[in-house]
């Protein structure tokens, strides 16, 4: 959840209708993302006609908290032509990601820009928008989901702040700019963002009129793509307490239509836990696959199912039907039977059930003992420290010993490497291929 705001900066937003042009309310001192040389060539290049240029939406709000800046959005009243004109002339590669909604992407080195041109709704489809351009940065703002998300500064780090987001943010408040059913009716994918948002910027209660909207739009969640839902449900999952967020979710109806196989909300509490402030071991991090796994209760059919709707990447497909499928992992396990998991799962796959193990133990028992905790860390560090092991042999040792191509082979190896298994692996490439010879019934002599 959010912390207080820390620019020492009085709060409160200019009045939209004031007949006085609007003035800044506090500065954001220079960070090093706003001088770093990218953006720097940036601004030169869009501001080269005279053009008022400003930062827009997450960098500054992200700033104003002292988070890291990840996304530079810049904003000015010049049209999308305009602006590919001015980022050509100043050799900046430009793309037009979205130029009939106003939008460029500016390419410098690894650096993306993203750039928009000042715009109102005139009409709007669903996640579509017929768009009128405008030179009006109230205007342009009213257009935005939350408060906090319309906040602007000028190169120079003047904040702009047009419908109270600073003291928005400063109290935890997520809260829609203008009317929430509006702003919900127009793109029913902010239904989704206002969670994922309150997951990371938020303070209880959450705001009344959003959590009205957000039940009466519920039901048209499922007119929303399965990549923008998944979206949405990683970046929520990533928040470093997810789970009340997700109850809250459930309790508005928003889970039934999206993620309906989302019970296990209590496990996902402890996960976080886990993964973000119990444990110092560097394999062991937050992880949307892994948390999503938690959230859920179903099986491996059902996790097939899920991922198709939620259009996963076929690795992470993979990754979810195996924790849905995987057997339990815990601290009873023999040393043989960790080692044997390993080896036909993977490295991630164990250390992934493990956690869900723990997780899953605590949510039965919210305060383990300390010893209990301490050997699941042990068995954390175990699976870390495992180094594999390889069967000695292969196909052409079997017919080495003349043994005819066929099933035959693959079946025989299968038992030796069971035997081996079973033995610790001590056994060498001399001694298995003996028991191979031995459970063919074939004479001959190893290589």
């Amino acid at each position: 959840m959010a912390a207080a705001v820390p620019w020492g900066v009085g709060a409160g937003g200019a009045d939209g209708g004031a007949s006085t042009p609007p003035q800044p309310v506090g500065r954001i001192h220079p960070q090093p993302w706003m001088t770093a040389p990218e953006t720097v060539a940036v601004l030169e290049a869009l501001a080269a006609d005279g053009a008022e240029v400003r930062f827009i939406g997450g960098c500054v709000r992200d700033s104003l908290l002292k988070r890291p800046v990840r996304d530079i959005d810049i904003a000015l009243a010049v049209p999308p032509t305009g602006v590919m004109a001015l980022l050509r002339r100043a050799g900046i590669k430009a793309i037009p990601t979205g130029i009939d909604h106003g939008t460029i992407t500016a390419v410098v080195g690894a650096q993306c820009f993203e750039i928009t041109t000042l715009r109102v709704d005139v009409e709007t489809f669903g996640r579509r928008a017929r768009v009128a351009f405008t030179d009006d940065w109230i205007a342009d703002a009213a257009r935005r989901d939350f408060t906090f998300n319309a906040l602007s500064c000028t190169v120079d780090g003047e904040v702009y702040d047009f419908f109270g987001g600073l003291e928005d943010l400063g109290h935890g408040r997520v809260r829609f700019v203008g009317d929430a059913s509006e702003r919900i009716g127009e793109d029913v994918l902010r239904l989704l963002r206002y969670f994922r948002f309150y997951a990371h910027y938020g303070r209880p209660p959450p705001d009344v009129a959003a959590l009205a909207a957000c039940r009466a739009y519920a039901e048209k969640l499922p007119m929303l793509s399965g990549e923008r839902v998944r979206v949405e449900i990683f970046r929520t999952l990533m928040a470093t307490d997810p789970a009340d967020v997700f109850a809250l979710m459930r309790a508005q109806d928003v889970l039934a239509h999206v993620l309906p196989e989302a019970n296990g909300i209590e496990r996902l509490k402890m996960l976080s836990w886990i993964d973000s402030r119990a444990v110092r071991i560097d394999s062991v991090a937050p992880d949307p696959v892994r948390r999503l796994a938690a959230l859920l209760t179903t099986d491996a059919d059902g996790a097939g199912l899920i991922a198709e709707r939620l259009k996963l990447s076929n690795r992470q497909r993979d990754r979810l039907v195996a924790l849905a499928a995987g057997p339990p992992v815990h601290p009873e396990l023999l040393a043989l039977a960790v080692v044997r998991l390993l080896r036909s799962l993977g490295r991630e796959t164990v250390r992934d059930l493990a956690l869900l193990g723990w997780a899953g133990e605590l949510a039965q028992t919210a305060r383990l003992t300390r010893g209990r905790n301490t050997r699941w860390i042990e068995l954390l560090h175990g699976i870390d420290q495992w180094q594999p092991v390889v069967f000695p042999l292969m196909g052409r040792d079997a017919l080495a010993l003349g043994i005819p191509r066929g099933p035959r082979i693959g079946a025989l190896l299968r038992q030796v490497e069971d035997w081996w298994e079973e033995g610790g692996y001590a056994a060498d490439r001399t001694a298995c291929l003996a028991q191979l010879r031995l459970l063919a019934g074939a004479a001959g002599r190893p290589r």
